[in-house]
């Protein structure tokens, strides 16, 4: 029995193959799913700064591939809007875009991908405790750098940042937030699930 559980294991080689050909998939993905987000876009007619989708994605990204790997999917995408894709909420791409109302945002969404991995990751399901929190405060991560920028636009004015960057988009963050939680533990319910399944299937 030993000797047929063990070849039901995958090789070290195995692993060593799959898993960075997984991540680099989720990055990809993750990546595509912000620009998708960036498309589900709503200009407001008091804020420079347009209601998206991507938070979504970019608190996912970190949750489920880890900070570092959430951070890659992040600098990924805004790769493809600085080379030239239409990948941004607003019209335009290339370096310049970076210098416009939401590159605080932008850059915000490697920061909030990495605090959100950082905060929820494991190698156990964070229960959704745990998991509101670590996008909460990735959350955070992100309005801090898009209200840092804003308000070097505004001329140093935080109140006037706070204004157009912040308060429009509380409760809708939070609604994100609390679709996040939903969606990342009912995949971490759904994988720690199949894997104890898988592990009493096996001969022993």
């Amino acid at each position: 029995m030993t000797t047929v559980s063990a070849a039901r294991q995958p090789s070290s080689a195995t692993v060593r193959v799959t898993r960075p050909l997984a991540l680099g998939c989720g990055v990809i993905g993750f990546a595509l799913l912000t620009w998708a987000g960036a498309k589900a876009s709503v200009p407001l007619p008091f804020t420079p700064v347009p209601g998206t989708l991507q938070m979504l994605p970019v608190l996912l990204a970190g949750a489920l591939l880890g900070a570092r790997g959430g951070a890659a999917s992040q600098i990924a995408y805004l790769l493809m809007g600085i080379a030239g894709l239409p990948v941004f909420a607003l019209p335009g791409a290339g370096p310049a875009y970076l210098l416009g109302p939401t590159a605080g945002y932008l850059l915000g969404f490697v920061a909030a991908a990495y605090v959100a991995g950082r905060a929820i990751g494991g190698r156990r399901p964070a229960g959704a405790a745990r998991a509101f929190l670590g996008f909460v405060a990735g959350s955070a991560a992100l309005h801090l750098c898009g209200l840092a920028w804003l308000t070097v636009l505004a001329g140093g004015h935080l109140g006037a940042a706070v204004r157009a960057g912040l308060q429009p988009f509380l409760l809708f963050d939070l609604a994100k937030i609390v679709l996040a939680t939903g969606v990342y533990t009912a995949w971490e319910r759904w994988r720690w699930t199949r894997a104890r399944t898988r592990d009493d299937a096996t001969p022993r």
